[in-house]
């Protein structure tokens, strides 16, 4: 028994990836880890799971660190990195380590790429890796009458050329180094690189493997997601954060920003920590998400004539229940709407219930001039996201027309035991809608 057991947890959790391998497969992610994440003795684990990811069809952009090894290497010097304004400073002497550190890195990753023995998650593996000159850099140079001598900041990223080795199915590694057209080299930061990287090449995700800081708010819990729009706030609020963290939302601010869509922030020392958010509904870590539709917003009396404009013609077909104007002005709080030239052209509502972590999903309406653009994904997003924010485990929605849009959207087949306590007794039976329920968590 406990053998079935086994394989049927293994099928129900494969055939639940199979809709993100699809999502993935020829998306380009950047995936950041520092020089700790390579001095771990897991770090083969990490390695085996990225080379799954470009067995799956993923372009892949890898970018290491190397701190904890340059330190090896000035320690055995007999010298110390120098830091002004948290910023280092990178000597003739830090150099010559840097490159040292960074140079063996970039092999031992290399090589465990290029694994291939039987019995092992490398098996049969044929992985072509890149590295090169892709970063032109430039000198920090004195500032506040400090020189910080070889240490540099991005100048541009080569995204023609590392398109094309994505193109031609190769793995692009990236180490902590710049070149300027001068032939000088210049230390850099690894996440500096993988931000700017990833916004040359527009890609679906920037992932920054962290060292066990995560984003968590007031109350010690992880913060699973946030908009660029809720991210830039919390930087900028009085609240103090850790200092790798706020450097990490800083980075994905940036690159959302410049035209990455997702970064996520993951806490490298969670086994699988790669897999679990890229292949499972809730992931582990925290999503920042771009701004696409930067009119969504919360609802106010004001755009009250503006949502029974939308919701009038869904009403008189009976794809919604009627409201009045006086029910919609005293729910008015419960609504989202997005606005384009001072026009209502979505909108959606969500009613929690009392005491139960179950919530409705009501009203969510789309222009006819704008089906198709993503809007209702758009809000169904905010949506669950303010639910989890709340605690809420459930999402219920009844509906006469759109059952196929919400099923394309993970929501399942439900009967009126799965309605709010409040809605059972007004369920109407003459409209017959059929209910849904989503599991947030």
């Amino acid at each position: 028994m406990r053998k079935n057991n086994t394989h049927q947890q293994f099928i129900e959790s494969f055939r639940h990836s199979a809709p993100y391998i699809h999502a993935h497969r020829d998306r380009t992610f950047v995936i950041a880890f520092g020089g700790e994440a390579i001095a771990d003795n897991q770090f083969s684990d990490l390695v085996h799971d990225i080379a799954l990811l470009h067995s799956l069809g993923i372009r892949l952009v890898l970018v290491h660190g190397a701190r904890p090894q340059i330190e090896n290497k000035l320690k055995a010097n007999g010298s110390t990195f120098e830091y002004a304004n948290g910023l280092r400073i990178t000597d003739d002497i830090a150099l010559t380590c840097v490159k040292e550190a960074a140079g063996t890195v970039r092999v031992e990753i290399e090589a465990l790429l290029s694994m291939g023995l039987d019995n092992t998650p490398m098996s049969g593996a044929r992985i072509g890796v890149t590295s090169g000159n892709f970063v032109i850099a430039r000198p920090l140079g004195i500032r506040n009458g400090i020189d910080y001598c070889h240490t540099g900041e991005v100048r541009r990223v080569e995204g023609a050329a590392i398109r094309q080795h994505l193109e031609d199915r190769r793995i692009v590694l990236l180490s902590p180094l710049g070149y300027s057209p001068t032939g000088e080299v210049f230390n850099l930061s690894a996440e500096e690189i993988a931000t700017a990287t990833a916004s040359e090449l527009h890609a679906d995700k920037l992932i920054l493997l962290t060292e066990g800081d995560m984003l968590k708010d007031s109350r010690r819990r992880l913060i699973r997601q946030l908009t660029l729009k809720e991210a830039t706030s919390l930087l900028g609020s009085k609240r103090q954060l850790p200092a790798p963290v706020e450097r990490q939302l800083q980075h994905a601010i940036q690159a959302c920003q410049h035209g990455v869509r997702r970064v996520h922030l993951l806490d490298r020392q969670q086994n699988g920590a790669l897999l679990l958010e890229l292949f499972t509904r809730d992931g582990l870590g925290t999503l920042i998400t771009a701004d696409t539709y930067e009119d969504l917003r919360e609802a106010t009396i004001d755009d009250v004539g503006g949502i029974l404009a939308l919701i009038r013609p869904l009403e008189e077909e009976g794809i919604l229940v009627k409201r009045s104007r006086e029910m919609l002005e005293m729910e008015i709080n419960h609504f989202l709407v997005i606005e384009r030239d001072g026009t209502v052209i979505a909108c959606a509502a969500l009613y929690p219930c009392d005491k139960q972590p179950l919530a409705e999903l009501a009203c969510l309406a789309v222009h006819a001039d704008y089906h198709n653009a993503g809007y209702g994904d758009a809000l169904l997003q905010t949506i669950e996201m303010r639910a989890k924010r709340t605690d809420i485990r459930k999402l219920v929605v009844l509906t006469t027309r759109t059952a196929h849009w919400f099923r394309e959207h993970g929501f399942s087949a439900g009967d009126k035991s799965d309605l709010p306590a409040r809605k059972k007794g007004l369920y109407n039976y003459q409209r017959n809608s059929r209910i849904f329920f989503k599991l947030l968590d």
